[in-house]
């Protein structure tokens, strides 16, 4: 009966009333006219008809009927009211044909506030409806700073081609993120098919996740779900039969805990030293074990690449010192299509611990450690936050700062050219590092900034315009290639002078890493089980490393060890004091260093480099990856 539907009601809006009463919060709907902006701050967009989700309804406009429900739009008010009379006609309208009649509300902020047609979104709420049709009026307020404001703007251009009103986000750049995951290009049109695919697909999602617990997590539904497509991929969750996305749902939930973290990564600095303690029979009485089988899976051939070479350098120096405790394998020519197989390929020959040795194969990573939690898998990437696997890399900025003091030293004209690959993580500061340390010893010194990565560049030509007399190339060169056109080089005419080169000791830190794995410290480093974990060693872990030329002035080469030493001791920090970006002013306590997490984030250029950081659209296809992945402005 309709009036027994009327006493469950009201019982559900005391219990809430009472609930948010303890709570010392308003027990009654959210008024709409009591949050308004300021008049002259906002104007009125009339919508039409829309569907309005019915979680999305919090509110009247105006106090009039607010009392009558509870928080919840459930009734307060006795049976034997008039209201109450009313509530139970529209119940029973609603079990014989439904509610058509749509209602009259206001949008604010995503959230819906009803000028008409309270009584029916209230029974509409209780038999579970999923929406309701309503004429909205959007209210939209002017631009400011706040950051729930700046969403509310992504949102609305996002609604202009996608008119999707049931889905938020907590943080910036989601509805861009969102777009990109569906497979659709911002400002795009979306179909009345691809509309209707998207909403199943979310409903299915919602439903798992909030059975799952979802309600608890201190996210939005749309947080948890962009995480979910972004890491699966969108057509491939689409598939998914209904226990296949519950138990994925259920496997990828400490993704979804990690969301509600606002410093989700742990960086460790150093490595760690502490040692498992065995027990007294062990020592007594060593047990054999097999050996540790490791993978290394490579974007390209040593041959081919001097990242991979250098890669591939660690894994032979693991091999040869553990080898009675690992062998290794590789895998070469790996590709964001190729990499899962390649990964899988490892895990079905017995390997335990995977590196996989680029930044755009942390989805693939992730994915493996999800469906194998027995595998652990570490990514070579910087702040990447997951929690299945644990990703690693070296502080190379540190010594790109020697670098450019030395390239300082060394260039009579004060003109300097640095050649950078992508505009990620990592790599902005080593460009300012270098400008920073050539600064320190000459403080004339220009860097001019090129981008090896840009559609149809000619980086000989830039270079001679510039007249640069010592250069930054790549750091490093394959055995393959003749070349001297690596690390800092003094141009003697047509012909370079090698006079340093920044060196990653990978072999060091796989040693390190490996230790902890090998001696049963592995977990000591997860103390904080809400965070990703994020290695990010320098030179006083010895994985980073300058080489000097002979051809450098002794004096120039001493100046470079002591700053090595007071790098590596932690007596100084290239990114300490005043610093001046291009803009003006970055840091104004000349007691104060950057935090790590401000290093590795940076999206300014010092004050004496002359360039720009360019945008993905003017970089060459073969970038896309790793900016997708990694990049500053991605």
């Amino acid at each position: 009966m309709a009036k027994d539907d009327y006493l469950k009601a009201f019982r559900s809006g005391k219990k809430d009333y009472q609930s948010r009463m303890l709570r010392g919060i308003k027990p009654t709907l959210q008024v709409l006219d009591d949050i308004m902006p300021e008049k002259g701050t906002y104007h009125e967009v009339p919508l039409g008809l829309v569907q309005v989700p019915i979680a999305q309804i919090v509110g009247t406009k105006t106090v009039g009927r607010s009392s009558s429900f509870a928080g919840n739009f459930m009734p307060i008010l006795y049976e034997d009211s008039e209201f109450a009379s009313k509530w139970i006609n529209l119940s029973e309208s609603q079990k014989d044909e439904g509610i058509r009649d749509p209602i009259k509300a206001y949008e604010y902020m995503n959230k819906f506030y009803v000028e008409e047609g309270n009584k029916r979104v209230s029974v509409m709420k209780y038999f579970g409806a999923v929406s309701i049709p309503g004429n909205v009026t959007r209210i939209v307020p002017k631009r400011t700073e706040e950051k729930e404001n700046k969403i509310y703007y992504e949102f609305m251009d996002f609604y202009q081609y996608a008119p999707i009103n049931y889905i938020w986000f907590s943080k910036e750049g989601s509805f861009a993120k969102l777009v990109e995951a569906a497979g659709k290009e911002w400002g795009e049109v979306w179909t009345e098919d691809e509309l209707l695919k998207f909403s199943a697909l979310y409903t299915r999602f919602v439903s798992e996740y909030d059975a799952k617990g979802g309600s608890k997590l201190k996210i939005t539904e749309g947080d948890a779900f962009l995480a979910f497509i972004s890491l699966h991929g969108y057509d491939a969750v689409d598939e998914k039969t209904t226990n296949e996305l519950r138990d994925l749902v259920v496997k990828t939930w400490e993704e979804f805990e990690l969301l509600q973290e606002e410093e989700d990564i742990e960086l460790k600095m150093q490595p760690s030293h502490e040692k498992k303690p065995l027990p007294l029979l062990s020592k007594l009485l060593p047990l054999a074990s097999p050996k540790l089988k490791v993978a290394f899976i490579y974007e390209k051939t040593p041959g081919t690449s001097a990242w991979t070479y250098a890669h591939e350098l660690g894994r032979l120096y693991v091999e040869q010192i553990f080898s009675d405790e690992l062998t290794t394998v590789c895998f070469e020519n790996g590709t964001e299509e190729n990499v899962g197989s390649l990964i899988q390929k490892a895990i079905d020959a017995g390997c335990r611990l995977i590196f996989t040795t680029t930044p755009p194969f942390v989805q693939a990573s992730v994915k493996a450690a999800i469906a194998n939690p027995e595998v652990r898998i570490l990514n070579c990437s910087l702040n990447t936050s997951h929690r299945y696997i644990r990703t690693y890399y070296s502080r190379m900025h540190e010594a790109k700062f020697l670098m450019g003091a030395i390239a300082g030293a060394m260039a009579e004209n004060s003109r300097l050219t640095y050649i950078a690959d992508y505009p990620i993580f990592g790599s902005i500061a080593n460009i300012n590092a270098f400008a920073l340390g050539a600064k320190m010893i000459n403080p004339r010194a220009k860097v001019y900034l090129e981008w090896s990565t840009l559609k149809e560049v000619d980086l000989d030509k830039k270079i001679r315009e510039t007249g640069s007399s010592c250069i930054s190339g790549r750091d490093m060169v394959i055995p393959e290639e003749a070349s001297r056109f690596f690390g800092i080089y003094h141009m003697d005419g047509d012909h370079p002078r090698n006079l340093a080169m920044p060196l990653y000791h990978w072999g060091k830190f796989y040693e390190q890493l490996l230790r902890t794995i090998l001696d049963g410290t592995w977990k000591y480093d997860d103390t904080d089980s809400t965070k990703a974990i994020n290695y990010w060693w320098g030179i006083s872990a010895g994985v980073i490393d300058v080489v000097c030329s002979r051809q450098l002035p002794i004096g120039t080469r001493r100046l470079v060890d002591l700053l090595k030493a007071t790098i590596s001791s932690d007596r100084f920090n290239p990114f300490s004091g005043i610093l001046y970006s291009q803009d003006g002013v970055v840091q104004e306590d000349p007691d104060r260093s950057m935090l790590p997490e401000e290093i590795m984030t940076m999206d300014w250029l010092a004050e004496n480099v002359i360039g720009s950081i360019p945008t993905k659209e003017e970089l060459t296809e073969t970038a896309e990856p790793v900016i997708k992945q990694q990049g500053i402005k991605s």
